[in-house]
């Protein structure tokens, strides 16, 4: 399953700022618990997959799980001993930008150890700082 746009409408991007932090995404909304970002950085298609893949493998058949970024900026790249100039290379891959506070997964349906152990295991798969959260009731 490639977690990639299906029709953007434009193809190539610029590379944008990832200053500040998160504007929105900042609590747990669908599940129990969740892992939020501390870093910024760009989260690629491949390494959303590979934790996706990491949390459902450690509940094996139970539990419910959250996906609140997607991966849709792309970024491209010239071919490898190319000439400069010839205008901007072809995307890539793809990735989401994840500002400080954001929540990338959450989890439900398992209990507190459960959960903390699976998005643990999700948190090696990426190159950023990031902690575990529960869900708090807000007025």
């Amino acid at each position: 399953m490639a977690l990639i746009p299906g029709r953007p409408k434009f193809r190539k991007q610029q590379k944008g700022s990832m200053s500040g932090t998160s504007k929105g995404g900042q609590f747990v909304e669908f599940g129990d618990f969740g892992m939020q970002i501390l870093d910024r950085g760009r989260i690629t298609n491949q390494q959303i997959e590979s934790c996706r893949v990491a949390i459902t493998r450690y509940f094996s058949r139970k539990g419910k799980v959250w996906i609140r970024i997607f991966p849709d900026k792309p970024i491209t790249k010239k071919p490898a001993e190319t000439r400069m100039g010839k205008g901007k290379g072809g995307t890539d891959h793809w990735v989401a930008v994840a500002r400080p506070g954001r929540i990338l997964f959450e989890v439900a349906n398992v209990s507190k150890d459960e959960a903390k152990k699976a998005l643990l295991k999700a948190a090696a798969k990426l190159p950023y700082r990031t902690r575990f959260v529960e869900r708090v009731e807000r007025v």
